[in-house]
């Protein structure tokens, strides 16, 4: 029998079925608290299951947060996709979003009986400021590395003024920033294509 070559690539993994998507993103939609959603889909998409790539993931994330509606269901339609199409979209989207919206009727109904009541107050109080601390900590786990680079640099602190001090709408600073952002990150191929600025001095 003949031995394995050791430089043989691996046979390409069969991708998920359409259930165990779904499952593994209804239990993140059940098992996510105080606004880290991004950060747990991280951990199952590129830790756990290894569906996609860090690079991968970021590049969802980027997309998700240029479209409208949230990040996380925007970045779970392209995961989905990616994986087994149509289908795929639909179920990680579905997988998402109903455990949450179930959990948040219930509290609904409890939040409308017990909201006069202060421990209630005091408890959503402090869970305001255990979400705070959890953004904080996706924003450094997943976009660490930008805060290294001076180029991301250039858009990170601009648009935090524009949004967060000056309080300019997102659009309108994706309006400004984006094309710039395009520019500078374009593929070096069309970097070679760029025609270089004439020295040749005017008859």
């Amino acid at each position: 029998m003949p031995r394995p070559i050791a430089n043989e690539p691996s046979a390409v993994a069969a991708p998920p079925s359409i259930g165990k998507i779904f499952t593994a993103f209804a239990l993140i939609g059940i098992s996510s608290f105080g606004g880290g959603l991004v950060a747990y889909l991280r951990d199952v998409v590129v830790d756990r299951e290894k569906w996609l790539s860090d690079d991968e993931f970021l590049g969802a994330l980027e997309i998700g947060q240029t479209l409208p509606g949230l990040n996380s269901t925007n970045v779970a339609v392209i995961v989905g996709r990616k994986l087994r199409g149509p289908r795929g979209a639909a179920a990680a989207a579905l997988g998402l979003i109903l455990p949450g919206v179930a959990i948040l009727i219930v509290l609904g109904l409890l939040y409308v009986r017990f909201h006069n009541n202060p421990d209630v107050a005091a408890a959503l109080a402090g869970v305001a400021a255990a979400a705070v601390g959890l953004l904080l900590q996706v924003t450094l786990k997943i976009g660490g590395r930008s805060f290294l680079r001076p180029k991301d640099l250039m858009f990170i602190i601009p648009t935090f003024l524009m949004v967060g001090v000056f309080h300019v709408s997102l659009a309108a600073t994706l309006f400004l920033l984006a094309p710039i952002a395009i520019w500078l990150n374009r593929p070096e191929s069309l970097k070679k294509k760029t025609p270089a600025p004439s020295t040749d001095p005017e008859p």
